[in-house]
């Protein structure tokens, strides 16, 4: 049988005129099998640090006084092999011109982007549930779309490969937590952002486990920390 991975997605600065330059869409992705040893797990971490297993871990609410907690995820990550984390940079949403392109609008960018960054991560030989947390109104429509666009971009017509594109709480899914906290760190460091020391150590720390600057495409096949830096045709 075909192994089944699933995959976790999130994004940063995604839309179109949220006045943010660099945009990141990311994923992480562990074997099916594992997914509720890897989810204990990061609920221990919590536990540890003093708090609830049902605390919600998010970029946004790093600070100082959970640096550790964070610093700990991030050691976790890098520690367990089932873990991989692909992410798509795009440095600068103003030198889009979609209208150079016939029948372009952002949302058919979005989902060509979407596409780049999960690409990488398909095997024919194996079969994905995907997972994802789109926080506007338009997240039913958006997630019947790219499944449409993955599977058509895979010749994946009989949703062999692609079993599940569905939208899920953040708040419910560890490792969805997870990508948001990996994402998080490539779009501060990515928008040159210095205001937050407990940020900034685990940009570090993820530099430093992962041997790249996180500012630049990795090798292709790089499996833990696969990046791809995008450029706008013509920058």
């Amino acid at each position: 049988m075909s192994e089944i991975f699933n995959i976790y997605c999130d994004e940063s600065c995604h839309l179109e005129n949220d006045r943010q330059r660099a945009m990141v869409l990311g994923a992480v992705w562990c074997p099916l099998d594992k997914r509720k040893e890897i989810a204990v797990r990061l609920r221990e971490i919590k536990k540890k640090h003093g708090l609830s297993a049902s605390f919600e871990i998010k970029w946004t609410k790093v600070s100082p006084a959970k640096e550790e907690f964070y610093l700990e995820l991030i050691d976790y990550f890098f520690d367990d092999d089932d873990l991989c984390f692909r992410a798509l940079i795009v440095p600068d949403k103003t030198k889009l011109n979609h209208k150079a392109f016939p029948g372009q609008d952002h949302d058919k960018w979005y989902y060509k982007m979407y596409f780049d960054m999960l690409k990488v991560i398909f095997d024919p030989q194996s079969r994905y549930r995907i997972y994802i947390d789109i926080k506007d109104t338009r997240g039913a429509e958006k997630i019947a779309n790219l499944h449409d666009i993955l599977c058509n971009n895979m010749y994946d017509f009989s949703r062999r490969v692609i079993e599940r594109l569905q939208l899920v709480q953040s708040h419910e899914i560890e490792q969805l937590q997870l990508a948001d906290l990996l994402i998080g760190a490539i779009s501060y460091l990515n928008r040159g952002l210095q205001n937050n020391t407990a940020k900034l150590a685990i940009i570090q720390r993820m530099q430093q486990r992962s041997g790249y600057s996180l500012t630049k495409t990795t090798l292709l096949r790089e499996k833990k920390v696969n990046l791809f830096r995008w450029h706008a045709s013509g920058s």
